[in-house]
């Protein structure tokens, strides 16, 4: 895409969340009447996620050559999203211990929802049967991305190992990957519009602003906590970019229209052709944009962890449960390894909430008190997983442009 097409579309994306935040919180459930612009925008964005996904992460796992460098390439991808996710859910932790969000609030007859008790139940063991599917099509249809990601990993080593034959079905994938991120290309001249109905539309079935402005203010010290959290974290990722990566503020700006979809749609996994599409742009190696960025989107969730942190000891101060170090501890380790091991299990934000609250023995019925705002969070965290998501890229490009300069490989 043309620089000056990328600028104007950023332009349009800025105008498009503004105008959706205004016409949403002004006219309320009136724009629920635009919902359909958002739906049809989501619903293209998610038919090209699966084929998408199998074909970059076949022919990026391809293009890295030698299969002994895909064990040292994911090695570092999942070094790189454990550290974010670790350094997000201490941020989580600090920020709730100083701000105390949860201390005197008033506790009303808060139920366990439906589905938050089909989940109460979730452990490790299904984390791990979670990476395998015994039927992929059955995964694919319900949007299960990581075993996915896990198949299109052993497919592709396997076909590196068949020379030519293999060679044939990668550079199938190959144009197959191409092909999709051209549609890519076309449907960001839909996405303004598709961001503001999904943006103006949510807003107007919470009520409009008003609405809206009484639900935050309920549990007013709970979102300053997240937000808060939320940006120190951003900040963090913006020095591991400049530092780790090399990178400058350019890098930023040509992900801001991933950040403003992913604010809009609230998927990472949605937001994912556009972050690979913004990836390109930046220059990062295909191999990185192909396999990182994939991976990421299902298994680096640093927003998510960050707001299950901040949310479990919330839920315990309004309980007035003191959770010590000893604790802390704890809900730090789960919440750690349960926002990057849960990815395959559907509705993963809410198996993590349910496994952390089950580690430190948290009634369930906690969650209910964050359920009026949860979906005014998720926009912001989700932003934060994709901004997770495109500095890891950005680390991995600079380790794999290394090892080429290394082995003398332009």
């Amino acid at each position: 895409m043309p620089h000056k097409h990328a600028i104007a579309l950023l332009i349009l994306t800025v105008v498009a969340v503004t105008a959706g935040i205004i016409a949403g919180w002004y006219w309320g459930p009136a724009m629920e009447s635009v919902a359909w612009l958002g739906a049809l925008f989501l619903n293209a964005l998610k038919m090209l996620i699966v084929p998408l996904i199998l074909a970059a992460v076949i022919s990026g796992i391809a293009a890295l050559g030698d299969v002994r460098r895909l064990g040292r390439v994911g090695g570092a991808t999942l070094a790189y999203y454990l550290c974010t996710t670790a350094i997000a859910v201490f941020i989580g932790l600090v920020m709730v211990n100083l701000i105390r969000p949860g201390d005197g609030l008033q506790i009303g007859g808060a139920t366990v929802p439906e589905k938050i008790l089909e989940k109460q139940d979730t452990g490790v063991s299904d984390i791990l049967l979670s990476l395998i599917s015994p039927n992929l099509i059955a995964s694919a249809a319900e949007m299960q991305l990581l075993p996915l990601i896990v198949f299109g990993i052993l497919f592709s080593a396997a076909l590196t190992t068949l020379g030519a034959r293999g060679a044939r079905v990668i550079e199938f994938f190959d144009g197959v990957n191409e092909a999709l991120m051209k549609l890519v290309t076309w449907l960001m001249y839909f996405a303004p519009l598709g961001i503001f109905g999904l943006i103006a539309a949510r807003l107007g079935s919470a009520g409009g602003g008003d609405a809206v402005a009484n639900e935050i203010a309920a549990v007013g010290w709970h979102v300053v906590t997240v937000l808060s959290g939320l940006a120190i974290h951003f900040a963090v990722l913006l020095a591991i970019l400049f530092f780790v990566a090399g990178r400058g503020w350019g890098y930023l700006v040509n992900m801001l229209r991933a950040l403003m979809t992913a604010f809009g749609t609230a998927s990472s996994s949605a937001t994912l052709p556009l972050t690979m599409e913004c990836a390109r742009e930046n220059g990062v190696d295909e191999r990185s944009v192909r396999f990182v960025l994939p991976l990421g989107s299902t298994v680096n969730m640093d927003g998510t962890a960050l707001y299950e942190a901040a949310a479990v000891m919330f839920i315990a101060q309004a309980y007035g449960v003191d959770l010590g170090f000893g604790a802390q501890v704890v809900v730090f380790v789960t919440a750690t390894l349960a926002a990057i091991g849960a990815a395959g299990i559907p509705e993963a934000g809410l198996v993590t909430m349910v496994i952390v609250l089950n580690a430190v023995g948290l009634p369930l019925e906690g969650i209910g008190l964050l359920l009026t705002v949860d979906w005014f969070l998720d926009r912001f965290r989700t932003s934060i997983n994709v901004w997770g998501d495109a500095v890891g890229a950005a680390v991995i490009d600079r380790l794999l442009r290394r090892g080429s300069a290394a082995a003398g490989v332009d």
